[in-house]
């Protein structure tokens, strides 16, 4: 059985805050090699003309990966997580990510489609600060592979 076609559309809203730290800005960074100083030095970061450190443009993968797991464990759309594979992620961002931020994301079934027998789902999550500043729209497809 597939993915219920009517979710495109439906969307979830925030429910919960994500508070950016330094300490998990500098985390990650050391996680994914990034030497740059404005994510790992509040003095480097504010020559360059922050207001702290910034968080590598990838850093939101935390916050979405828990955005798109509202969805995918959604018990009514019917996916089978042993399943699924992540086809693509893009990020479009209004305003870097700094330690401080306290960000909440509302996510979105943007289609459900079918095609080939496998299941194609792409979904959206509207990153902001807690205040309803827009930092980023990130973008994912995910495809769940038909039983054989």
């Amino acid at each position: 059985m597939g993915l219920d076609q009517s979710f495109s559309g439906r969307s979830y809203p925030p429910t919960w805050v994500y508070e950016v730290s330094r300490e998990k800005i500098r985390e990650f960074a050391d996680s994914i090699g990034d030497s740059n100083p404005i994510h790992l030095d509040v003095d480097a970061a504010k020559a360059a003309g922050y207001e702290d450190v910034l968080a590598p443009p990838t850093f939101l993968t935390i916050v979405n990966i828990r955005a798109i797991d509202s969805i995918i464990h959604d018990p009514e759309l019917g996916l089978d997580f042993g399943r699924m594979v992540h086809a693509d992620q893009s990020f479009r961002f209004t305003r870097p990510v700094r330690a401080g931020d306290r960000l909440t994301v509302t996510a979105h079934i943007e289609d459900v489609a079918t095609r080939l027998g496998n299941d194609f789902l792409s979904v959206r999550a509207e990153i902001a600060t807690e205040d309803g500043e827009p930092v980023c729209t990130a973008r994912a497809s995910l495809v769940v592979r038909r039983a054989e």
